[in-house]
């Protein structure tokens, strides 16, 4: 991280860069830094490609497109997959980057024995963004509510980390909140979090559906066994599981028919922040599919009540089945 803010500084940057790891908030806001600095206005000169059906020729073909009235291009390649599977073509084309060119990959999984990965590492500079540890956070989060003038205590700061977990997109959210919450005060204290930061069963449950969402299926799985060593029960879950998609469900009928947010707000009894976590999550999921959804995770309780499937792997069914590719 501390490679990439120096580039950006100097205004001197490497012909590659990789970016991939855990921490979604991190890789966005440096993908963004990156984008702002090579690129500014002169859209003319950028490309992005995003997924795993990218052309490797057409991408080579892009890269050695000359930039236009400009001495930069800048092309950034995004959830491409190229890192997880053999690309010698691309892996072998890295090396010889023209001088002009800037590309920027963006992963969340990578294989470091990928010839592709050792070719950006060669010749450009490779930065994993995991989760942060405590001591990071802590600093991050003072650092986030003091430039707009807020105070917060040692203590609240823990509570904040310790209904959240280590997800600096989650912590954010809720600081956007606790900024509105003591706009008056300038104090967050512990009371002040406990009164309005989510559980960090409620967070993971969030988190979760976004994994869905994306097919991380890993990640998915992940959060659910972290919630089954909180001691959550399976049927727990699911039912908040099912509560989510309810709430993403109403949310996503009536902004089709046009209604505010304050509206929707109003018309589900829920405060609008919450809204607008559904509507984010609405867009990745089309009604059918949400519909589907519920009627699946139907079934799976009834059977776990009824005995037929054990509780724990029938929930561990339900979310292999939503985050399968």
């Amino acid at each position: 991280m501390k490679e990439i803010a120096k580039d950006i500084k100097s205004g001197e940057f490497k012909k590659a860069y990789l970016i991939y790891g855990e921490e979604t908030y991190l890789i966005k806001q440096y993908k963004e830094k990156l984008k702002q600095a090579l690129v500014g206005d002169d859209t003319m000169n950028y490309v992005y490609y995003e997924g795993e059906s990218i052309d490797i020729d057409d991408l080579i073909s892009s890269c050695d497109t000359m930039p236009f009235f400009s001495d930069r291009k800048t092309i950034i390649v995004e959830n491409s997959g190229f890192f997880k599977k053999s690309n010698d073509k691309l892996a072998n084309y890295i090396k010889e980057l023209p001088d002009y060119l800037v590309l920027i990959f963006v992963e969340k999984e990578i294989d470091k024995r990928n010839k592709l990965y050792k070719a950006v590492q060669s010749i450009g500079y490779v930065s994993e963004m995991s989760f942060q540890t405590s001591a990071v956070l802590k600093k991050w989060i003072v650092t986030v509510l003091g430039a707009n003038q807020i105070k917060i205590t040692s203590e609240a700061c823990d509570e904040i980390i310790f209904r959240t977990g280590s997800n600096m997109e989650l912590i954010k959210m809720e600081l956007d909140k606790l900024e509105g919450y003591v706009a008056d005060s300038k104090e967050v204290t512990i009371n002040e979090v406990r009164e309005i930061v989510s559980s960090q069963t409620e967070s993971h449950i969030f988190e979760m559906i976004e994994a869905l969402a994306n097919h991380n299926q890993k990640r998915a799985l992940s959060l659910y066994y972290e919630l089954l060593m909180l001691k959550e029960a399976p049927l727990k879950i699911l039912f908040l599981i099912v509560r989510q998609f309810n709430g993403i469900l109403q949310t996503k009928e009536l902004t089709n028919r046009h209604l505010s947010n304050k509206e929707i707000a109003s018309a589900l009894k829920l405060p609008p922040f919450v809204i607008g976590k559904y509507q984010s999550q609405a867009k990745n999921f089309s009604l059918e599919e949400i519909k589907d959804a519920l009627e699946f995770f139907a079934e799976i309780d009834e059977s776990a009540k009824q005995g037929r499937i054990s509780d724990r792997m029938g929930v561990e069914l339900a979310i292999v089945k939503y985050s399968s590719k």
